[in-house]
Parts: structure tokens; sequence; C-alpha cells
């Protein structure tokens, strides 16, 4: 059965009390309680330094088995390196998700290319090379030039999803390249009608066998936490 995983891109926010968060309780406990009410999250902080075994395994502790955790690609294989000469960085990176991959907890890991990063398919494909088969990827492209149906073909010879990301500047086509489907809403707010298109758009993935990873945005204010809730509500409500 294809499933439905929605989050934020973060949950370690006080700002979301009360709105989300209980008044009283502490942020130790603040993934547990994020846990109780949706199925994932995006870790972005993993952009910026490599996560620690004893992170990992506390993140599982806290977590209930569904939960899966989505991994941002490091900056050094996206923003330094640019996908060149990354293979060595790359199982480093991907040898501290060891622990999540055994505990069946990781969910795709995302690699988001800068804005100044133009279309190179042959850079793109030798770099999809290294990606393991088993191990789920999406890619956010934030240079319109990668818009075209090149791109596509080389994610789908590897079964790589296209992170249809969605934002004030800019929005990814809408377009399928894997068996699963990934969205980042980052718009500051979405009317009633946008979050029930969204929930349209999901529900036809997964008549299609889809899995669907979906995360909105993390910032301090709790709407995006509120939507994700939102969104996992209505599907599991038309799933009934």
């Amino acid at each position: 059965m294809p499933q439905l995983y929605v989050g934020t891109s973060g949950w370690a926010y006080p700002s979301w009390k009360p709105d989300f968060y209980p008044e009283k309780l502490a942020q130790k406990k603040f993934l547990n309680f994020y846990a109780s009410k949706l199925n994932a999250v995006e870790v972005n902080y993993t952009f910026r330094q490599l996560v620690k075994e004893t992170t990992v395994q506390n993140w599982i502790k806290e977590t209930p088995p569904h939960f899966l955790f989505t991994i941002k690609a490091h900056q050094v294989l996206t923003h330094i390196k640019r996908l060149k000469g990354a293979e060595d960085f790359l199982a480093r990176f991907l040898g501290t998700l060891e622990a999540l991959e055994r505990a069946k907890r990781l969910g795709p890991i995302l690699f988001q290319l800068p804005p100044n990063f133009k279309a190179d398919q042959s850079v793109l494909a030798e770099f999809l090379k290294l990606v393991p088969r088993g191990v789920r990827a999406a890619f956010e492209f934030r240079n319109p030039s990668w818009y075209d149906e090149a791109t596509w073909q080389t994610l789908r010879e590897r079964n790589i999803a296209l992170c249809v990301a969605e934002s004030e500047e800019r929005d990814t086509p809408h377009v399928v390249t894997a068996d699963f489907a990934y969205y980042r809403y980052r718009k500051p707010s979405y009317t009633p009608e946008e979050r029930k298109a969204m929930v349209g758009r999901i529900q036809e993935h997964l008549a299609a066998g889809r899995d669907v990873f979906a995360y909105f945005k993390h910032e301090e204010t709790p709407e995006g936490v509120l939507y994700a809730r939102d969104v996992l509500e209505g599907c599991a409500r038309l799933g009934d």
C-alpha cells in the first residue's frame, strides 16, 4: 500500500506554543509530541553538519516505528563540490545515516542545488551513478534551466524524484520522475482551497501506487505545522 508522509522542515520551535505544542511542554519532548501528530520530518541542519550517531539514536528512541526522517544533503555535495568529485564525501555522508536506514526510518535524501547552478546533464548523471540504488533521493533545482525533458529523463533513469517546490520566488513543474513524489510547500500561507487541491493531488499519487512525502515551511510561526496536520488528516479522512 502506498504511504503518505507529511511534516515540516524541523520541529524545535518554542514559538509553536500554544497553537501546536502545549504551553508547558519541555523542548526535549518536542520531537516525541511532534511524532504523535505527524509521521515525518525533513531535517535541514544536516545541510551544514554531519549528524552524530548518538543524535540519530535519540531520534529513533523518541519516535514511533512508522515515523520517517528525510535528510537534506550536506552543502559540501551540492554547493561546494557542486556534484563533482563528490564520491568520498557522499560515502561519508551516507555513513552517518546508516543507523536510520537499519531501523527502516530513513526517508528520501533531498539534494537542493543552489540558484546559480545551471543545468548540466552530464554532471548530474555522473553524480547519480554514485547514489546507491537502494537510497531514495529527490532533487530540488532552483535554476529554471533544469526544467526540461532532458532533466526528467536523467532522473527517471535512476528513479530519482523531482522535488516540487512551491515558493513565492518559483514553482517547480509538476512532473513525475520516480515511484514516489516529493513536495516542499514554502509559501507563507495557504488557503483552505489550496490545501484541498494539495489533498487532491496527493490522492492521485497514492491511487497510482506512489508514496508521497510533503513538507511545509518551518518558520517561527506555527502555520506550517498546522497546515501539515490539516493535510495529513484530510487525506486520512478520504482514505477511510
